[in-house]
């Protein structure tokens, strides 16, 4: 057996450190959950049970969880769904060289470096001089694209600049429209892709607190709501809560990677199937 040098422990003991400072504080906050009905934010915890996860469903005298995890939830299939549709067309339309390209491309991904208050205190005002009423659904909604879209455009424009070409051509030749060539070939082997954007999109948007915090309105998001939590709560079931928003993430991203697998399996067994018959 090889004898492993020290620079291979040195750098496994990094990774978990790195790891560590990564998940730590999850679960620390998960382990806090957990603290009996005398349980407090800090250690050493007073009890083990579930009663702060029991009055998380109780009415709470400070905020509006459930409405705010609503709104979220709506938020985030809104963003996710815009996100994935202009994503795909603008990915369409930078597969060819036009006048402009450039400029309007590194103008599309500008926000990213913009610090994001300053998208929502502009967005903000925007809106305030337009007249137009500031609201999660409508101001915090564009606030938000600003953050999602450069992501998915740039997802998108590395998809088609490695697609093969061949597969359009192809099909061109029997006869297809360009909409069944997009319907039927294209969009197929792009699906993937678009399932990575579509979860970018939705986690970018469910979390996103800096580009909501002025353009919210009088309804908080989740993200709004547990920090105004942070001033008012003083037991652990802001601790459940975030534990619970936590599954509930890592839920969404593993549906995600499920219906990947089982469209590259559903891929594999086409291609197995078309050797068979060759």
């Amino acid at each position: 057996m090889e004898k492993r040098s020290r620079s291979f422990y040195f750098l496994s003991a990094f990774f978990a450190l790195f790891v560590l400072f990564l998940y730590g504080p999850i679960l620390t906050i998960g382990i806090l959950s957990f603290q009996g009905p005398l349980g407090g934010l800090t250690f050493p915890m007073n009890g083990v049970s579930f009663h702060w996860f029991r009055d998380l469903f109780q009415e709470q005298a400070v905020g509006d969880i459930w409405g705010s995890f609503r709104r979220s939830f709506a938020l985030g299939l809104m963003v996710m769904i815009t996100t994935v549709v202009v994503s795909v067309l603008g990915g369409l339309a930078f597969r060819k060289r036009f006048k402009g390209s450039t400029v309007l491309f590194y103008l599309a991904i500008a926000s990213l470096v913009i610090p994001s208050i300053l998208v929502s205190l502009g967005v903000g005002l925007i809106f305030n001089q337009l007249g137009l009423p500031v609201h999660w659904a409508s101001s915090g909604f564009g606030s938000q694209l600003t953050w999602t879209l450069p992501f998915g455009l740039l997802i998108m424009f590395a998809v088609f600049n490695r697609f093969d070409k061949s597969y359009e051509e192809a099909a061109r030749d029997q006869g297809a429209t360009a909409w069944q060539t997009f319907a039927y070939v294209v969009l197929p082997i792009i699906a993937p892709s678009l399932l990575g954007v579509a979860l970018f999109g939705f986690t970018l948007s469910y979390d996103e607190f800096a580009r909501t915090l002025l353009t919210a309105g009088s309804y908080n998001t989740l993200p709004l709501e547990i920090f105004g939590m942070t001033t008012n709560v003083t037991t652990p079931v802001i601790f459940a809560l975030g534990t619970l928003t936590t599954i509930f993430s890592f839920c969404i991203i593993s549906v995600f990677f499920l219906m990947v697998w089982l469209m590259s399996r559903r891929k594999d067994k086409g291609s197995d199937a078309g050797k068979g018959m060759v």
